[in-house]
């Protein structure tokens, strides 16, 4: 993969590189985009195949991230980290070079936690860099407010959708049992949603799941093909495309995964099946709202729970549009996003 036409292609402004062989690091920063504001975006940890996977993720990722930011009205621009290991392989030292590669960037991009890294991981960070949130201290982990956003916008789905936001008896398929998809499951149960649920790994939080939520589980490579009202990704990106898309059994997809959809083809294709989209940059922006308001401080937390309630708005506005005139709803929530970002 070619890195600098993939960095023109999504119109980034800055990608770096950083392999510290004495910490044992080797990590893609990629920032999208600053005309709003320094970009905020998360740091997630996974053992990528090669350079070129993970360096396909950061861009789609932090992209993402500035779309999402527009939307949800920050003054920020967007950006991602991602540390190419396995989460087994975690040291602190890894963590103390990558907040140093951080330092490098001049304050043009604030990180966090994300996908296997945590608020101890955010610790380890803040002895080397002040271009970071998310601390436990402060606003703490986002991903109860990530799932807060995604609960919302699951309802707006339901109610553009299926007639009604009462998911009282509605069948719900989440993949992804982390941190956001664990929340998910308790909110929707509360509401007496049905759940079928799966996890790539950690058996033990499937059964914890479905002891105390109810859920049904199935094997990870069946859940997308499940019969359901909603199907709800949180879990990795791309899980809608070509091979995925003619096997959905569902409704809707509501989920809290970055970049749900593969590419324009396929959200073409899903809307072509009839299942409506929430858009993943719209719904699941709870997290970074939270974040953003521990970085422009000062911190309010009833004002920062009033803001991640607004999904709900915002995914029934887009969808009904949709509805009303067929374009996906991804093209929609993006031309909306960049008419912020570019203006």
């Amino acid at each position: 993969m070619n890195a600098m036409v993939e960095m023109n292609k999504y119109r980034h402004e800055k990608v770096l590189f950083v392999n510290n062989e004495k910490a044992g690091l080797k990590a893609i920063i990629a920032v999208h985009n600053t005309n709003l504001g320094p970009a905020i975006g998360g740091c997630r940890l996974y053992p990528y195949a090669s350079y070129d996977d993970a360096l396909f993720d950061v861009l789609r990722l932090s992209r993402g991230m500035s779309h999402k930011n527009a939307v949800a009205g920050l003054p920020h621009g967007g950006g991602k980290g991602v540390i190419i290991a396995d989460p087994s392989q975690k040291t602190e030292a890894m963590f103390e070079a990558f907040a140093e590669a951080v330092n490098n960037l001049g304050g043009d991009y604030i990180t966090a936690e994300d996908v296997n890294t945590d608020t101890d991981d955010a610790l380890v960070m803040l002895r080397k860099t002040k271009y970071l949130c998310g601390l436990p201290q402060n606003s703490g982990d986002p991903s109860p407010f990530t799932a807060r956003g995604v609960w919302q916008g699951i309802k707006a789905t339901a109610k553009v959708a299926l007639g009604s936001d009462n998911l009282e008896g509605r069948t719900i398929a989440v993949q992804g049992m982390g941190k956001v998809g664990y929340d998910l499951c308790r909110l929707l149960h509360n509401d007496g949603a049905k759940l079928i649920i799966a996890n790539r790994s950690n058996k033990a939080v499937l059964d914890k799941a479905a002891a105390e939520f109810g859920a049904t589980i199935v094997p990870t490579e069946e859940i997308l093909a499940q019969e359901c009202d909603i199907l709800s990704p949180n879990a990795m990106g791309a899980i809608l495309n070509p091979t995925t898309i003619p096997n959905l059994k569902c409704k809707a997809v509501a989920g809290g995964a970055n970049n749900q959809i593969l590419d324009d083809a396929s959200g073409l294709a899903l809307k072509a099946r009839g299942i409506f989209y929430a858009p993943d940059f719209v719904i699941n922006g709870g997290g970074v709202i939270n974040a953003a308001a521990e970085v422009d401080g000062p911190y309010n937390k009833e004002a920062v729970l009033e803001k991640v309630d607004n999904i709900y708005n915002s995914i029934e506005h887009i969808l009904s549009e949709s509805k009303k005139t067929g374009e996906p709803e991804g093209v929609i929530a993006t031309r909306y996003a960049e008419s912020l970002i570019y203006r």
